[in-house]
């Protein structure tokens, strides 16, 4: 046989067993996402295993592994189902194929870090596969960012959180808040000022329309919290000089202690109730408010995103 020809046939022989591996590999994790166990998946797709099998075509299935991961966390979403086992073994298996997909370095911890319904409430699961990224992508700021918002948001570890930004400040084209929450992160911590920061910064350096959503529902219910405890303190000094209970805001507004109805941040009235409380119009568009919220109200079972641009 001619060496062209030898070659031909390897070469088509190659085609042929990936394409089956590939197959092979598509319905074990279509087996997985009908139910098998956690244990199952692990040992028929371990990451290494899967490198091997994939005979340099790891990134084309670190692909499908992605996408995989993205429609078993949806499918979950929209089941409403709280048995999120095979996410992070799925992350782990794409970021393993391909350390470079930072989308599933990006997006994988946010389905993490979210406590419920939104994410699975793993922070932890979260900083690691975000830690993982980051030693295999070390110029790439934007996982520090995403791993000081773990360590804030998710589990309230400030110093891990300011030596994050710290990190990622360093790096070329940062963005400039990098350097100012690390700088922050000492003074403020735990506070809204330091929160507002962090959700800011989160809206404006994504482009994905879900995360910016969930951002600007998380600042909306900061000025809630915000106006509340100012109207607040109104209500109480109005109290301390009339001994009297307010019932409503035009009765402020008489006593020249207000000077209108106040609107929350998406424009409707608040509302003044009988016990001299005050409570949103809406409290479904207002998902995240800790103040507020009218007595006896049961949120939905997933908060409401408004859209945004």
């Amino acid at each position: 046989m001619r060496p062209s020809r030898t070659v031909t046939v390897a070469a088509t022989l190659l085609v042929i067993t990936t394409m089956a591996g590939s197959i092979l590999l598509l319905r074990l994790v279509d087996k997985a996402r009908q139910g098998a166990t956690l244990q199952e998946v692990l040992y028929i797709s371990s990451p290494q295993a899967l490198k091997r099998l994939s005979l340099g075509y790891s990134g084309l299935m670190a692909d499908i592994y992605w996408t995989r991961a993205v429609q078993y966390f949806g499918g979950n979403q929209a089941d409403n189902t709280n048995n999120y086992a095979l996410l992070y073994p799925l992350l782990e298996i794409t970021t393993t194929l391909d350390p470079k997909l930072l989308v599933a370095y990006e997006y994988g911890s946010n389905f993490l870090s979210a406590g419920p319904p939104l994410g699975t409430g793993q922070p932890k699961e979260a900083a690691q596969l975000v830690k993982q990224g980051i030693q295999n992508n070390p110029d790439q700021w934007h996982l520090y960012y995403d791993l000081g918002f773990i360590y804030y948001m998710g589990m309230k570890d400030y110093k891990a959180a300011a030596d994050a930004f710290a990190q990622g400040a360093k790096l070329p084209k940062a963005h400039p808040f990098m350097r100012v929450m690390a700088a922050n992160m000492a003074a403020h911590a735990g506070d809204i000022q330091m929160a507002r920061m962090m959700w800011t910064t989160t809206y404006e350096s994504s482009t994905d329309k879900q995360i910016r959503a969930n951002a600007a529902a998380h600042l909306r219910a900061l000025k809630v919290d915000q106006d509340i405890s100012a109207l607040n303190t109104i209500i109480s000094r109005y109290e301390n000089q009339t001994g009297l209970t307010p019932h409503s805001f035009a009765e402020l507004i008489h006593a020249g202690v207000l000077r209108g109805v106040p609107l929350d941040p998406l424009g409707q009235p608040y509302k003044l109730t009988a016990d001299g409380s005050v409570a949103v119009s809406d409290p479904d568009d207002l998902p995240f408010i800790t103040q507020g919220v009218p007595l006896g109200y049961k949120p939905p079972a997933k908060p409401k995103l408004l859209p945004v641009n």
